[in-house]
Formats: C-alpha cells, sequence, structure tokens
C-alpha cells in the first residue's frame, strides 16, 4: 500500500532532499507541495504530512495536519520541548502522531547520545554550534535537543555548572547549558559539546559534510515509522538501537542502512 505525502516545504534544501528520498521509495508517493502560502486543505487526501518549512510556519502546519486526522513527521527545526508541549494536547486527542525530528544524521543522534551518557561524570558542559548564515533560527533544534537530553540524564546530578550567565556573551541557556550559535559561511552544520571536570575535559563533535548522503538514511527510517506513529515521538533515536541508554527514550530493533555517509563525527578528550 503507498502512502500519500505532502511535503510542506518541499523547494528548500532539506525539502528538497526529502522529496528526492521519497521518489526513491516504491511505497511512498508525494501527493502535494505546499509553501507558506498555500491552503491548508490541500493537505486533505494525503496519509502523511512531512514539515520541513519554516520555524514560523512549522506549528500551523502540524496544526493543521491533526486538525484532519493526518500524521505528521516535523524536520523544522525550532521545536523545544516547551513547544512540543503546545501541540501535545491535539495529537493525544486526535488520536493522530507527531514524530519530531531535530536532525535526520545517525551521526548526530549518536552524538547527542554520547553527550548525554557523559553528562553525568562532568560539572561543567557548553555547547557551541555551527551552520550556514542563511539559518534563520538559533540555537539549532539539534542543540536544544542536545541540552534537553544532557538534563535529563543530569536529573540526579542536577544543572550543569555555567558560571557569569547573566552575560550575554555567555550564550543562551537551554535546560542550564550555555549555547553558543555561529552563523557563517562555508559551513554546512557542525556541533561540539565540552564537557570538563577537574583536570580534562572531553569534547564530542560532528560534522555534517554532504547533507544528501548523511539525511537519507534517517529520513527513510523516519518516514516509515512517522506513518504508523501514535501520540509524540522527539528523537531518531527512538526508532534504532544505538547501544547507548538515551534517557527517557526506549531502545528499538537496529537498523542497517549501510553505514553513516556524508559526515564525521569524533570524540577528543584533553
Amino acid at each position: 500500500m503507498t502512502t500519500r505525502v505532502a511535503l510542506v516545504g518541499g523547494t528548500g534544501r532539506l525539502g528538497s532532499i526529502i522529496r528526492t528520498v521519497v521518489d526513491q521509495l516504491d511505497d511512498f508517493e508525494v501527493i502535494a507541495v505546499l509553501g507558506s502560502g498555500s491552503d491548508w486543505d490541500d493537505l486533505s487526501g494525503a496519509d502523511l504530512v512531512v514539515d520541513a518549512s519554516t520555524p514560523a510556519v512549522s506549528i500551523d502546519v502540524v496544526r493543521a495536519a491533526i486538525e484532519r486526522g493526518i500524521n505528521v513527521l516535523v524536520g523544522t527545526s525550532g521545536w523545544s520541548s516547551e513547544r512540543v508541549a503546545l501541540v501535545r494536547p491535539l495529537v493525544d486527542a486526535g488520536g493522530t502522531g507527531a514524530v519530531f525530528i531535530p536532525n535526520f544524521s545517525l551521526g548526530s543522534v549518536l552524538g547527542s547520545a554520547l553527550s548525554a551518557a557523559a553528562a553525568p561524570f562532568f560539572p561543567s558542559i557548553e555547547i557551541v554550534e555551527a551552520h550556514r548564515e542563511t539559518k534563520v533560527d538559533s540555537p539549532s533544534g539539534t542543540a536544544v535537543r542536545t541540552a534537553e537530553l544532557i538534563a535529563a540524564a543530569r536529573a540526579d546530578a542536577g544543572p550543569v555548572e555555567s558560571p557569569h550567565v547573566d552575560q550575554r556573551a555567555r550564550g543562551q541557556q537551554v535546560a542550564s547549558v550555555p549555547i553558543h550559535s555561529l552563523r557563517r559561511p562555508g559551513v554546512v552544520a557542525r556541533q561540539e559539546v565540552i564537557l570538563a571536570g577537574a583536570g580534562e575535559s572531553l569534547t564530542i563533535t560532528h560534522d555534517t559534510i554532504e547533507p544528501a548522503t548523511a539525511y537519507a538514511p534517517g529520513i527513510r527510517l523516519a518516514l516509515q515509522a512517522a506513518r504508523a506513529a501514535r501520540g509524540v515521538t522527539i528523537g531518531l533515536e527512538n526508532f534504532i538501537d544505538i547501544g547507548i541508554r538515551v534517557p527517557g527514550t526506549p531502545g528499538a530493533a537496529p537498523v542497517d542502512d549501510g553505514g553513516v555517509p556524508g559526515q564525521v563525527a569524533r570524540a577528543t578528550g584533553a
């Protein structure tokens, strides 16, 4: 049975990648490509809405899909846990599914999970993320998700130590973790999580080199999961067994997508 997809933001960078992946799948078909000015009634007839729009539009897309009883897969950035909480009651009441993916990269998921696993052992943790200058939101959705996972992992240890955060140059705090955002030409996406303790530090870095190849395996996985989802799910880690316990996330069956192309991840200690 073919899943009919309505793609919002299909002409943007991420939307174009998603469109290519969907077109390569035998059991998915794009039946409508919508923009911010489209009539939401154009979603009707779809089995799944995929949102790759902008942070300002995304919440309207989610609401429109849920009101029509259609599951939605959200790849748009800017969805903090507080913002997800605004639509969670609608999803639960409608008996539908909403899947929020801060980053489709499998390497990024691993980097965030490693950061959460290490978080209870280091009192000082900060995130530095960089994206191209055209990215409209900061901090990135990946950085926000990483900070939330770190906070969950430190539920017993408490907030991270972040002195002088009253100074704007110290970054924006998310779940007590300072995040510093860079927006500059010549970079696709990069995140560093710097964990420090007495006499040592650990840096976990992920670089996206080629988005199309880096995101495709995660997009395929998320599409398959989203069409049957119920309730709210946040993060690609819910659908794969990465071998690392992420706080609040149940493990799932392993997925074999032929490695993690288009990206580099590394952890360094000093």
